[in-house]
């Protein structure tokens, strides 16, 4: 496992966009296929680019494994102009998907989990599982949070499992459910108790 480097992000954004073409949210959000798939390429590739400098992303050596990290508060690279100039035609429903994810998540410090991901012929080696415990440590070292947004029960549960609490779901209109996560703070204790010196 290594953290990403700048040439990497074309190759991380490609493969994002492969796996997200049969997503409940990215067909909700984007109807037509080959729009979709113009559409989170673009997205994604300025979105990686993004967290690669202001966020974390960890990778596998082999690329089969990616996980992105967004700290926040941050600055929002994808604003209203990007999302207008990439996906002109569901920008509608682009500011709708946000204004519901942003009505859940907290003001205050966090880190959120943008995507896990791990090719389909890797899956069920223990690959994402490694990729979490390598962020929670840094998380936890900070005292902070990780707030979470799913689109499917695998997911959910799957995150559950490794210490994430879901919340109430919601509803995008005449679309998939969306379940929140959050995995608390659990900060390590600065100083260890040191053994009492006899006299």
């Amino acid at each position: 496992m290594r953290p990403v480097q700048p040439g990497d992000v074309a190759t991380i954004a490609a493969q994002l966009a492969r796996s997200v073409m049969y997503d409940p949210v990215a067909e909700w959000l984007v109807r037509d296929p080959d729009q979709r798939r113009a559409v989170f390429t673009e997205l994604l590739a300025m979105d990686v680019d993004h967290a690669v400098e202001w966020g974390t992303v960890d990778v596998l050596l082999d690329m089969t494994g990616i996980a992105i990290w967004r700290h926040h508060p941050d600055d929002d690279l994808l604003s209203r102009h990007h999302l207008a100039t990439v996906a002109e035609p569901a920008l509608p429903r682009f500011r709708h998907y946000s204004a519901l994810v942003n009505s859940y998540r907290s003001a205050a410090p966090h880190h959120w989990l943008a995507w896990l991901y791990v090719t389909p012929s890797h899956r069920r080696l223990g690959i994402a599982t490694r990729l979490l415990a390598r962020h929670h440590q840094v998380v936890d070292r900070l005292g902070i949070p990780i707030d979470a947004m799913v689109s499917t029960t695998h997911a959910r549960n799957f995150l559950h499992h490794h210490g994430y609490r879901p919340g109430l779901s919601l509803h995008l209109p005449g679309g998939p459910q969306l379940w929140p996560l959050r995995r608390p703070a659990r900060p390590v204790a600065a100083h260890r108790a040191l053994p009492a010196r006899s006299a």
